[in-house]
């Protein structure tokens, strides 16, 4: 019998492995079902869904490694980084989606979740004060008009696969729909500013860094009570909290 290796797990939601079968568990039927639509509709490699009984869905486990995760080594290629680039590009330039995804919040919705939760995580005392202050001046860039794309709104590098310099395929479907392409080319790079160039040289086309360096800021200022409130660490090294300091 395959081992079960548990992937995530927390109180929303569960993912295990059994040999080459992912089991997703989401109390949540909503959420399955964007990511069902979403893999059927983009345009890039995903993985085969094997068969859906709510609320578990099983899909098939895709080759190749990822690119690493947050708070650790990254790897791969200048060339893998690029192809990812370029896979994401094809993403943002495919048709929308029927309806607007993690990456397609309001801007004044946005402000609003956001200037609470620096509140928050100063009154609470979370993080420091002056920390806090400067990343939400940084993030302000990202509070702007924006063209709607086809964004997956969860594009960590633990999501993406790729064999060699190919890209095998991406998980994690359930935040996508229409959005600010730049969220996903930011929520890529997190953590991994080094190698921001490749995948902008793979994505074809001029972007604005201040968006991107506000977007990290945004993203791990809204993301830190969040994870530690469901058991993960953001002050681990290389994870949100050093982004956050990696702007002063």
């Amino acid at each position: 019998m395959d081992e079960v290796k548990v992937v995530v797990a927390h109180s929303e939601r569960a993912t295990l492995r059994v040999g080459d079968v992912f089991l997703k568990v989401d109390a949540d039927q909503a959420r399955i079902d964007v990511e069902v639509e979403a893999m059927s509709l983009a345009p890039v490699p995903t993985p085969e869904v094997l068969w859906r009984k709510p609320p578990v869905l099983a899909i098939a486990a895709l080759p190749g490694t990822t690119l690493g995760r947050l708070g650790g080594p990254s790897t791969g290629s200048p060339a893998a980084w690029a192809a990812a680039g370029s896979v994401i590009r094809k993403l943002h330039d495919a048709p929308l989606p029927p309806r607007p995804g993690r990456a397609g919040r309001s801007v004044g919705a946005l402000a609003a979740e956001l200037d609470d939760e620096c509140e928050s995580l100063v009154t609470n005392g979370v993080l420091p004060a002056d920390l806090v202050t400067r990343n939400r001046q940084v993030a302000e860039a990202a509070l702007r008009p924006w063209t709607p794309a086809f964004t997956h709104g969860d594009l960590q590098i633990a999501h993406v696969f790729v064999d060699g310099d190919e890209v095998t395929g991406i998980i994690d479907w359930s935040e996508a729909g229409q959005g600010d392409a730049l969220y996903d080319l930011a929520t890529f790079t997190l953590g991994h500013e080094e190698h921001l160039d490749d995948v902008i040289a793979g994505y074809g086309t001029d972007i604005d860094l201040d968006v991107i360096h506000a977007w990290w800021s945004l993203r791990s200022l809204l993301a830190v009570r969040w994870l530690i409130e469901h058991g993960y660490d953001p002050f681990a090294p290389g994870c949100e909290v050093d982004v956050l300091r990696s702007r002063m």
